[in-house]
């Protein structure tokens, strides 16, 4: 059996709650996490100390970073929702030749995710990372030949949410985005992204309560409705233990430092609506 190990910012998080059953489950127990280390204890009111959650899920809590490096086989680096951790909590990871998936979102800002990837080349290290959202099944089987624009919508914010509907259009879209524009609310943010050849796509947050959803169009004048209801994180576990397998990251470096460059720009589009920011 090969282990895993955990890294995170706290332990009692939704991401680290799911991942342990669902990679045993998927990997027909051949991989399990074993091994702990958060670097705080959950802040929440009702959340669980590093040690009530590791003694729950059948972890074992180690006392540093280096220790979960030098005793598991892959690594895992969470906070999903803390994604300027990223750099401290995946330095020792980085460097050490193993297999490490970070989490979503990777990188607070461009500047940071080339860095990371930069840092893990240095060492051999395979890595990457991903919404899960990119494996759902109407993604990735969609027709990519010929795409021109693509409308989203989903729900949450901006600063958390947006790599839900960005990962998704910059996979299926291809080329590189060149720009981002702000033409949103602030109840409702939404984002006009230029990419190369005059494609274009939409982005927009709808509150809680709005389902993802996605259009497509075609050169040819065709459309396609994306409605992404299958298990998409059942995808996503299955492609990350192929990952741990094969040392293959399954998504591209310059598909995830378009993804972050993205989001920080499109903070600082927010600033100046209707105007368009060059991305770098």
């Amino acid at each position: 059996m090969k282990t895993i190990g955990f890294i995170d910012y706290f332990l009692d998080e939704w991401h680290a709650n799911q991942y342990p059953k669902w990679i045993e489950e998927a990997s027909g127990g051949s991989m399990k996490v074993a091994y702990a280390w958060g670097k705080i204890d959950s802040p929440n009111e009702d959340g669980l100390s590093n040690a009530e959650w590791c003694a729950k899920n059948g972890v074992q809590l180690l006392g540093s970073i280096e220790a979960v490096v030098a005793k598991s086989d892959y690594l895992i680096v969470l906070s999903p929702d803390h994604p300027e951790f990223h750099a401290e909590l995946s330095d020792l990871p980085l460097k050490s030749g193993k297999p490490t998936y970070v989490d979503k979102t990777f990188a607070p800002d461009r500047e940071t995710a080339v860095a990371l990837f930069e840092l893990a080349r240095a060492h051999s290290t395979p890595m990457y990372s991903s919404s899960a959202m990119r494996f759902a099944a109407e993604y990735e089987n969609a027709e990519r030949e010929g795409i021109v624009s693509i409308a989203s919508w989903g729900p949450g914010s901006f600063e958390n949410y947006s790599i839900h509907q960005i990962e998704p259009i910059v996979s299926l879209m291809g080329s590189r985005p060149q720009r981002i524009m702000s033409i949103g609310t602030d109840a409702n943010p939404a984002m006009l992204i230029g990419f190369d050849g005059g494609k274009q796509a939409t982005l927009h947050h709808f509150g809680w309560d709005c389902p993802f959803r996605m259009a497509v169009g075609y050169e040819t004048g065709k459309t396609l409705a994306i409605v992404p209801e299958s298990d998409y994180f059942s995808m996503f576990i299955r492609r990350l233990i192929e990952f741990f397998e094969t040392g293959k990251p399954k998504v591209e470096e310059r598909q995830t430092v378009d993804i972050i460059a993205l989001i920080e720009y499109g903070r600082k589009a927010a600033a100046a609506p209707y105007e368009w920011v060059e991305l770098p």
